[in-house]
């Protein structure tokens, strides 16, 4: 059987177009799995997984667990509100604890940068990063290629533009690393103040105005602003924000042409996107909610395979 090249997903910057092809094709298995009438495996039976959670999320915690007992996996949730994290014990402290009840696999979310990398130099376990900081969310960027893949055919040789908040974007990072391996072209489009200095170095370029990037494109990828990590005002208002940068109906009629519209979540409608764009026929964000577990059974079950060799 083909294997990962690497025994932790810490970064889409630590794979390659294989890798990607790989999780892809075991994907559509188990897409095909999930839509069963009986949509569990015995894959993983004799697998532990831990979901430690240093960030509140929603989605990805879910869809990890999902997909992970979907694997018939025994799993662990583990948040750091309610946990000795408060009382000031160590990460590495934390997840060794975890281990020595015999984990085998850690899903890690955390608000530091390199968060991940650093854990798996550290302890024995496999390590999934499920987002650190403004880094990387690799899973978010492979659905989102995979979803690209099953609607248009093929990654490869597809206009993509991100729109938003680049700066503060775990998710912009990944997927620009995911789609240029993938053979696509990519845009960022967003205020100056939220598109990162030097981005170009990543072969990226910067469209300043949104309906020229809109008309280039075959996807657009919506961010919304990241209020959470604004340490400043980045934009006079959410209102001005909106009128330059939203997407709306009468955009996209005004193209001439279908674009794809895409949303990794959570959706601020009416600010970065409006209801009738999110829920109109062109919006493929609910088939990314669904492959997402896909996806994560698919990252789960290779690295798993490795463990148990």
């Amino acid at each position: 059987m083909k294997e990962l090249s690497v025994n932790h997903l810490l970064g889409i910057k630590y794979i390659n177009e294989n890798d990607i092809n790989l999780i892809f094709e075991t994907a559509d298995h188990f897409k095909e799995v999930i839509n069963r009438p009986i949509k569990k495996v015995p894959s993983l039976r004799d697998i532990t997984i831990a979901n430690i959670f240093f960030e509140n999320s929603t989605r990805t915690k879910l869809s990890f667990e999902l997909a992970q007992k979907r694997l018939s996996a025994d799993v662990i949730n583990f948040a750091a509100s309610s946990s000795s994290v408060t009382k000031g014990e160590t990460l590495i402290d934390t997840v060794n604890n975890i281990l020595a009840m015999k984990v085998d696999m850690v899903v890690m979310r955390h608000a530091s940068p390199g968060a991940a990398v650093f854990l798996s130099k550290n302890v024995k376990a496999s390590i999934i990063n499920a987002g650190d900081g403004a880094h990387e969310h690799p899973t978010q960027a492979l659905l989102d290629a995979y979803t690209i893949r099953e609607k248009l055919g093929d990654v490869a040789g597809k206009k993509v533009v991100i729109v938003g908040d680049i700066l503060h974007s775990r998710v912009a990072l990944s997927n620009i690393y995911s789609l240029q391996k993938l053979g696509a072209e990519v845009r960022v489009c967003g205020p100056k103040t939220l598109i990162p200095k030097h981005i170009e170095s990543l072969g990226v370029k910067v469209e300043m105005n949104l309906h020229k990037a809109l008309v280039w494109c075959d996807v657009a990828n919506i961010l919304r602003v990241q209020n959470e990590r604004l340490d400043i005002s980045y934009f006079p208002s959410t209102r001005e924000y909106a009128m330059q940068y939203g997407v709306d109906k009468k955009m996209l009629d005004s193209l001439n042409k279908e674009i794809v519209i895409m949303h990794p979540g959570p959706i601020n409608r009416g600010v970065e996107i409006t209801s009738d764009v999110a829920d109109s026929k062109q919006s493929v964000i609910l088939n990314q909610v669904e492959n997402g577990v896909a996806i994560r059974m698919a990252v789960t079950y290779l690295l798993a395979s490795k463990i148990q060799k």
